[in-house]
This record gives structure tokens, sequence and C-alpha cells, in this order.
């Protein structure tokens, strides 16, 4: 039987043994694994395995990251997440592609591979603008229907091996493009080896995560959990892709996923200088303390304060007989609910886009997912955005429910009632 979980006691971008364990939050069932009701039913009674969040810095080069390695297979093999069905995602991949297009230039015939690349949506805008496209993902469901769909997409891990084949077959690709997936990755040694034997002398490697500057100063703790095993800064960033004959050249703040950092990377004398933003934010990260134990042990204070205060607030709403729902089934709601404490007995139910989820039962806490018609149809007095990252355009596409009398509550960056 497979490993389900296992340690980690170095750290994974520089190797050091000096890690130090400077806060934990509750332990979860993976943050995606959504049950049906007769999965609930077999449990007969019993709760699905919960793993630790123990974060780990690392005191030489200052990476972030968790203890436990959950193993991928059992966390993507069978994932519940796609991109298209976020409007607001899809306008930012179509803008995100414009943008590394500008960068590329002009070229014939360019190549571009997307490691993580889900149901194609990122692709589909790169195919438009005239990209031969590849994608890589191990979501063997996700994977095929984009093939089906025209956008050809490997059902695998992408490693240095996979990297040697689609070189021999297909030749070096001018962008390796991978979004919120570097957080992912235990090896990411393999991953920057596999990067510089795809990609073309004068490429580019571009990929977005979660900026670990962010989740520091707006709280945002639910970004953590056990798909992310790595909370990114550009300081540690630059000297691990110096090993690999790599160099970091730039790097631009977005604002998905409450705060994310996009960073661009080329072999080592790629023609492209270092931009001036590199060192301005590795001096803002020092700055804020990125770097030192004392400072997340104060973060995880602030995010303990956040939780008396949300329970009191439902709590109350609670016993002044309250119907409560939630808004939005994403990963970072795993976190967020087993963290605060917000089971059965606080949120009835959670309304959710994706047809993936609907009709499913939450990781751990059991609460149904239902489709965003339920909202009008059940009529909940107060609505926790639980997917908060979107909160404006989730209060402008219900104002019918705000007109009736709902009310939103948005728990984080701080938490306010609507």
């Amino acid at each position: 039987m497979a490993v389900l979980v296992r340690e980690r006691h170095d750290c994974r971008l520089c190797g050091s043994e000096e890690v130090d364990g400077v806060f934990s939050l509750a332990a979860t069932p993976p943050a995606n694994a959504f049950l049906s009701q007769q999965e609930v039913d077999s449990l007969h009674g019993q709760v699905e395995q919960a793993f630790p969040l123990d974060l780990l810095l690392c005191l030489d080069c200052g990476h972030l990251q968790l203890k436990h390695v959950v193993n991928p297979e059992l966390l993507f093999g069978d994932y519940k997440y796609v991109s298209g069905t976020s409007p607001v995602f899809v306008e930012h991949f179509r803008r995100y592609v414009c943008e590394v297009h500008g960068r590329l230039g002009h070229r014939v015939g360019p190549k571009v591979l997307e490691v993580g690349s889900n149901d194609g949506t990122m692709l589909r805008f790169f195919q438009q603008q005239g990209y031969q496209c590849l994608g890589v993902d191990p979501a063997r469901d996700i994977a095929k229907q984009a093939s089906a769909a025209g956008l050809e997409t490997l059902p695998e891990f992408f490693t240095e091996a996979l990297a040697e084949q689609i070189r021999a077959t297909r030749g070096e690709y001018d962008v390796v493009i991978a979004n919120n997936v570097c957080a992912h990755i235990d090896d990411l040694h393999d991953i920057a080896r596999a990067v510089r034997t795809v990609l073309r002398s004068d490429g580019l490697f571009v990929f977005e995560v979660s900026y670990l500057k962010d989740v520091l100063t707006k709280s945002l703790f639910d970004t953590i959990y056990h798909e992310h095993l790595s909370y990114h800064a550009v300081r540690p960033l630059v000297r691990f892709f110096a090993r690999h004959g790599l160099q970091l050249v730039d790097a631009t703040l977005v604002d998905s996923h409450g705060g994310s950092i996009r960073v661009y990377v080329q072999h080592e004398g790629g023609g492209r200088d270092v931009a001036p933003v590199v060192a301005e934010l590795i001096r803002q990260e020092e700055h804020l303390g990125l770097f030192a134990a004392k400072t997340f042990q104060t973060f995880a204070a602030r995010i303990d304060g956040l939780k008396r205060e949300t329970r009191q607030l439902l709590q109350d709403l609670r016993r002044a007989g309250k119907k409560i729902a939630g808004f939005g089934a994403p990963a970072k709601a795993t976190t967020l609910m087993h963290h605060f404490a917000l089971g059965a007995d606080v949120i009835d139910f959670i309304i959710d886009d994706s047809p993936l989820k609907q009709g499913l039962l939450t990781p751990g806490l059991h609460i149904p997912v239902l489709p965003s018609e339920s909202l009008s149809a059940l009529r909940p007095d107060y609505v926790v955005i639980l997917a908060w990252n979107f909160a404006s355009s989730i209060i402008a596409k219900h104002q019918a429910y705000q007109q009736q009398g709902g009310r939103f509550v948005v728990p984080l960056p701080e938490l306010i009632v609507i």
C-alpha cells in the first residue's frame, strides 16, 4: 500500500536541515477531497483521515514550507477544480497570455508547454495567438476532456524524464508556463531540470504562485493546505534557480488568490537583464521580516484573533435563529472552515458554480454543496463568502439576494458584513 503522508526535515529549495517549526493550523483532509453521500455513509459515522498543517522555515535561505507531504496521487489523481468555471480567472488568463506573448516578441511557429494545464483555459488563449500548445496535467479525467476539446494534454506529472521525452519527440519550447503549480511540487529540483531540458535557449519559464508577502500581510492563512507544499518569496527563489543554471529576471505582483507573484526565469545568459524590481522585492521581504521565525509566530496569533471574531459573529447569528450558508468551495475553504471550526452546526450548505462539486459534501465537515439557484430557493439570512477573493464579483452577481434582505459575510483579509 502506498504511503499516504511523510515528513520532510530539510529545505525543499536549498537542502538545509536547519529548519524551524514556526506555526501550525488545524489538521484537515485533502482540501479538494469532496465526497458523495454514499462515500460518507460508508464511513459509518467516522471522519476521513486528516493530515497536519505544520509550517517549517528554513533558517538558511528563508523558504517556508509544509512539514508533511501527502501522496500527490491522493491529491491530484481525481481533481475537482477546473479553471474555466470562474469568469474572473478566464479573464485573468486572457490578459496573462497577452502579457507573455508581448514579452516574447514576434516568433515563427511559437510553442508553449503548460505544466498543470487543467482544463486548457489558458492554453486556449495561446492557441488563439497562433502557438502550438501542449498541456501536462496528472488529473486524468480533466486531461482527457482537454485533449478531446482540441488541446493535447498528457495525463502525467511533469518530470525531467518526461521533459526529455517531450524534447526528443517534439523539440524545445519558447514558453514553459505553470500557474499555481510550483507550490504543489515536492521535488522542485526535478522541475527546474525539466524546464532547463525543454526550454529554448532564449525562451521564458513563467509561473504564478501565491506570494508569501501577501499571505503574511493580508492574513491569507487559508491558502495553506496540503496541495501547497511551498510558500514562495523572491529571495529564496533567486538562489534556487541559480543552482540550476537558470536566472530569475523579473517578477510582477498580481491580485489573483488575494495576492500572487508572476515570476519570469530564463537560462543563465538568456539575453534579458534582471529587472530592478527583483532587488526591490527582496528588500521589502527582508524589511517585513519574512525570513524570521518570530514574524510567523505573530502571524499565527493574528489568525487566532480572526478565528475568535468570526466564530463569535456566526454563533451570535445562529443563536438569533439566522440561517447561514457559504458561497464558494475552493480548496482554501477547507483550511478556513477547519481552522475556524465552521462546521454543519454553523453553515447549513455551500453554493458553488462548479458542477464537479455540486451534489457532493465538503472534506471532513460534510456540508452539502449546491448550485447557485439554491440561494434564491433556500433564502439563507447570511452568506459567508468562502471564496473571498471573488467577493466583489459574487456580490455583484447576486444583488437580488441582497435586495431581498440577504447579507454577505467576508471573512478575509478582515471580517466584514455587507
